[in-house]
């Protein structure tokens, strides 16, 4: 009998020595959504639910041999682009990406629950000229969709619009504009191509556990679209899927600070 063969996504990103963003954070997604998670490592962090404390990038040349072995061994359908670190790591992240037909998410990975900043001001502009064009959709919250085009952040749900649109020119296929940071007693995702826009939204939660939040839902988008789902469909199943992991997230006591999501709210029972 012929094996079932499992699809495979990739993350490439940023190491979470507390588990509960980054490549941890998208493996855990991937696994819980059925799909096989390969990575490439671009930096290792040292960071609890309080703090980052260190952070030590990866060599552009292991970045590229990393990308290098999984591609050459492994049926990729589907990338999930996290924190990256520079615009020399971005180019090299770029250069590997250039000419493979596989759907690219991007989360635009700039700063971390705590406050500290994981991308430098001066990396901005690679990021925008190198990713955006391979990006099937750029996933910024509020204050990252301000940064990338350099104004102050949206207040109001036309204004997200307006940004997300702005983004869409700049060469993503496509943009989901994430609420998270934003106020009121719901919270809004609008997922903005250029044949319309899709609303999602959810309740505000009251809870302090998120760490994760923005990589989890990057990668279990990714999951979707690995497992041949449309972009609408992989988008719609990947926001339900984090909900339920900020729903149950106060149930793991992990941490004293931002805990994490629970990625496995479907599969373990709290407590």
């Amino acid at each position: 009998m012929e094996a079932r063969l499992i699809p495979i996504a990739l993350t490439i990103a940023g190491s979470d020595s507390g588990g509960g963003a980054g490549i941890q954070a998208d493996l855990k997604a991937f696994s819980a959504l059925g799909v096989y998670g390969a990575s490439v490592i671009t930096a290792l962090t040292a960071q609890n639910t309080r703090a980052v404390t260190m952070v030590e990038p990866a060599s552009c040349a292991m970045i590229a041999a990393q990308m290098q072995a999984v591609f050459d061994d492994l049926e990729i359908r589907a990338v999930k682009l996290g924190m990256l670190g520079d615009a020399q790591a971005i180019a090299t992240v770029a250069a590997g990406l250039r000419g493979r037909d596989v759907p690219v998410v991007l989360d635009p990975v700039m700063v971390a629950k705590s406050g500290d900043r994981l991308l430098p001001t001066d990396a901005l502009t690679a990021l925008r000229t190198e990713l955006l064009p391979l990006a099937t959709v750029l996933t910024p919250n509020l204050p990252e969709a301000a940064d990338l085009l350099d104004t102050a952040p949206a207040c109001d749900e036309d204004r997200i619009l307006e940004q997300g649109q702005a983004l869409c020119e700049l060469g993503a296929q496509a943009v989901l504009m994430k609420g998270g940071h934003g106020r009121g007693p719901e919270c809004v995702d609008l997922l903005i191509r250029a044949n319309g826009v899709t609303r999602l939204s959810a309740p505000r939660r009251a809870t302090q556990n998120t760490h994760g939040t923005g990589c989890t839902l990057s990668a279990a988008i990714a999951a979707g679209l690995a497992q041949g789902m449309d972009l609408t469909q992989a988008v719609t199943r990947a926001h339900a899927y984090l909900q339920g992991a900020i729903a149950h997230a106060d149930g793991l006591g992990v941490g004293s600070g931002h805990g994490p999501v629970h990625h496995f709210h479907g599969i373990w029972p709290n407590g």
